[in-house]
């Protein structure tokens, strides 16, 4: 089996259609190191990424608008929610690109931002320019009548 460019999903997925079932085995020795082997990588990876853009897990908290408290357990996934715009605060509050925000969203288990959603194109334009104040980005979708980012209302 040829490696290819591990870090593509669509290449992987190119890959495993062409495999027959004695193939499983070779593949997930080849690819390994892009496959997800933790219980809970979305907290794993922002961790990584928090740390390495130089921010602390509290910054992202205040810049997010959250909680410390609710803040640390959606990161850990101590809490889990089905809203989207809580994650997006988090990757707004620690300053993500939209390539990181996509995938932090995906190992989240939630849909990517999809450029013909009107709010969605909003929100990743607002990505791409590096918009990350919670209000700016807030006022962006207001000035095109789409409702803001969802405020977290839990005080547990």
């Amino acid at each position: 089996m040829e490696p290819i460019n591990q870090n593509s999903t669509d290449a992987l997925d190119s890959v495993l259609q062409q495999l027959e079932p004695d193939e499983i085995n070779a593949y997930l020795d080849t690819y390994t190191d892009s496959l997800v082997h933790e219980e809970y990588p979305f907290s794993r990876y922002m961790r990584t990424l928090i740390r390495e853009k130089g921010l602390t897990q509290r910054e992202v908290f205040e810049r997010a608008d959250l909680s410390d408290r609710y803040g640390y357990r959606l990161l850990t996934q101590e809490k889990n929610t089905r809203q989207r715009d809580y994650i997006l605060r988090l990757c707004f509050g620690a300053k993500l690109t939209l390539q990181e925000t996509q995938r932090a969203l995906k190992l989240y288990g939630m849909s990517e931002l999809y450029a013909k959603v009107p709010r969605d194109a909003v929100l990743m334009i607002a990505f791409n320019r590096e918009l990350y104040e919670i209000d700016a980005v807030n006022a962006l979708l207001a000035d095109h009548d789409m409702p803001p980012l969802k405020s977290v209302s839990y005080v547990g």
